[in-house]
Order: structure tokens, then sequence, then C-alpha cells
């Protein structure tokens, strides 16, 4: 799918321990991912926590994702509906261990489900968080068929008030 792109640094390391580049602009860019950034957001879940599907109407924001301890299942969703790929999703696992990140371009509804203890879910944003533009997607809409590893988790998520009560995608609004 065009938009989200799996990003695999280098990773130096020896029985000392690793070094790896997060962000370094020039290698973005030879991936066609240029961006002012404005925002960085730590995020702390347990097992099982689900949180998304989120984008925002107004100003919408790219994300450049990943998670510095534990793992997740982290999802994006082409919510543009001129979009040749729209309803489309792609899923990955971001880890500690494998030191993954994906960015998400505006446009994306995005998410994760929390497979480990706990994760720390770091990401930076291309746009500040903007409250009366903040939108939910029913993370289960069988519509979008995200094929989230639940017996992983041993069952159902755990989910926010606002998680619990996200538009289905034919109720939603959505980018043009």
């Amino acid at each position: 799918m065009e938009g989200p792109v799996l990003i695999e640094p280098a990773v130096h390391g020896d029985a000392r321990g690793f070094f790896v580049e997060t962000y370094r602009a020039s290698a973005l860019a030879e991936r066609g991912i240029v961006h002012d950034w404005v925002q960085d957001n730590h995020s702390r879940s347990a097992r099982g926590v689900l949180r998304g599907l989120h984008y925002q109407l107004q100003q919408p924001q790219g994300k450049l994702v990943r998670v510095v301890g534990g793992e997740v299942f982290d999802v994006a969703v082409d919510v543009r509906r001129s979009s040749p790929t729209f309803k489309k999703w792609v899923g990955v696992r971001l880890s500690d261990e494998n030191k993954r990140m994906l960015w998400i371009p505006p446009g994306f509804a995005h998410g994760f489900l929390v497979l480990s203890e706990r994760a720390d879910f770091l990401y930076k944003t291309t746009a500040y968080y903007h409250q009366p533009g903040d939108r939910a997607l029913l993370w289960n809409d069988p519509a979008l068929g995200v094929q989230w590893p639940l017996e992983e988790i041993g069952g159902s998520p755990s989910l926010s008030a606002k998680d619990q009560a996200a538009a289905p995608l034919d109720k939603a609004e959505l980018y043009e």
C-alpha cells in the first residue's frame, strides 16, 4: 500500500549493548518522508490495551512511531475516500527487540495493540494534537477487517471509553 513505510534502521551492537539512529532527516528524505516535526509523544500501556484507531480531521498528523520497551501490533488504515487504497490497512509488529519504525502519513487512522506485559510507545508528529478534530474509528469494524492478534492477549482488548464509542466506517467523518 502506498503511504505507510516500514523503517528498519541499522543496529550496531555487541555484548555491551547497541546504538541505533532513531531519527535522521536525510535518511527519511531518501524514503520520501520530509516533514517538520512539531511534537514528540510517549505512551505506556499494559498488555491487552488497544489504542485506536485515531486520526484528526482538521489538522491531520503524520506519525513516525516506534516501541522502546515491549511489543505492539501497529496498524494504519487509509481513511481518504479519494485514495485507491481507501479502507486498506497494514499491520506490523514493532518492538524494542526489532527496533522497527513505521511512518504513518496524514490521512491514515492509527492504532496499536500491546502484546507484551507493557509497552512504551514513542512517536513524532507533523501536526499538533487538535482536540476538536480528534476522531476514532471502530477498531473491529468488519468493513475494515483488521486482523488483530487477539489470541496473543487471550481474548478481548482493554479499550478507553472513547475507543468503545468509536464510529464504524460507514458513519465516520473521513477525509475526501
